[in-house]
């Protein structure tokens, strides 16, 4: 095993910090959000500019180090294309189906009730390219160069464990965290990384984050304590475990579940099903 790769992903933490905090500062500049203002309320096309920001200086830092810590292409995080097509329809379909299967039972149990419905074109846009940069940004960064090198180092399950774990404490300021929310963000990321352990491939974790983020907030939900453009809104008669209070549903007992037995379910998959063809891939 190569025992530099956990010492890239220390390396990357401060730098992190240093240089997407300055295209935050640069993108805020843009958007025209004042400086010290904790009260400003964000337009959705302010947070989309600080977004796009965020987004920007993530891929630089990973592509410098990529380049001159890893000495490869950018591409090698996981973002070859070919023949994943079919990666990103599943992702995709699948966060469909999660969120509205959790939207149709909560509002049975009366969970939740329905108040409304808000169409709104250019918010849907604008919520569109929001998780789509969401999605690239943090599975780039998390799965395909902070999951990737660890798994040099590492077994590819510790290396996934820590990896979901820093995916977790990375949200640990958004609004409304909790311990119980965050360990639904820790078994999100080992959702999303599981199928990278065998694939080494980013294209189903980004369709299937960006899906389960879209439709999450599309549906009335916060997304990760935040609360998003929605179409459909709802109002939660109790906060509680059930129907995930105001975190929204990753802040549940379903989404906990139903992300726990998405990673047995990848495992089972690909460590069963898919391993003689892992195997020959590997030899070719």
């Amino acid at each position: 095993m190569n025992h530099n790769g956990w010492l890239r992903v220390l390396a990357i933490i401060i730098p992190y910090f240093l240089i997407v905090g300055l295209f935050q500062v640069a993108g805020a500049f843009v958007a025209g959000i004042p400086f010290g203002d904790r009260d400003f309320q964000e337009t959705s096309l302010q947070q989309l500019t600080m977004t796009f920001f965020s987004f920007l200086g993530t891929l630089f830092l990973v592509w410098l180090f990529m380049k001159y810590m890893d000495k490869q292409n950018f591409i090698e995080v996981g973002l070859h294309i070919k023949n994943r097509k079919k990666d990103i329809i599943i992702g995709t379909l699948l966060g469909i189906v999660i969120m509205g299967i959790a939207y149709l039972g909560l509002i049975v149990s009366k969970e939740i009730i329905f108040t409304a419905v808000k169409f709104d074109f250019l918010e849907l846009v604008y919520t569109i390219s929001l998780f789509t940069l969401v999605a690239i940004l943090e599975e780039v960064l998390f799965r395909g160069y902070i999951q990737k090198n660890l798994m040099l180092s590492f077994n590819k399950y510790v290396a996934l464990i820590v990896a979901s774990a820093l995916f977790a404490l990375m949200h640990g300021a958004n609004p409304n965290i909790s311990l119980f929310s965050l360990l639904g963000l820790f078994l999100a990321g080992m959702a999303l990384g599981a199928s990278y352990m065998y694939t080494k491939n980013l294209w189903y974790p980004i369709a299937f984050h960006f899906s389960w983020n879209l439709f999450q907030s599309l549906l009335g939900f916060n997304v990760s304590g935040q609360d998003i453009y929605s179409i459909i809104e709802f109002k939660v008669p109790e906060n509680n475990k059930i129907n995930g209070g105001q975190f929204g549903f990753e802040g549940s007992i379903f989404s906990l579940l139903t992300e726990l037995i998405l990673v047995l379910a990848i495992i089972y998959y690909f460590q069963i099903k898919k391993k003689p063809q892992l195997i020959a891939n590997d030899n070719i």
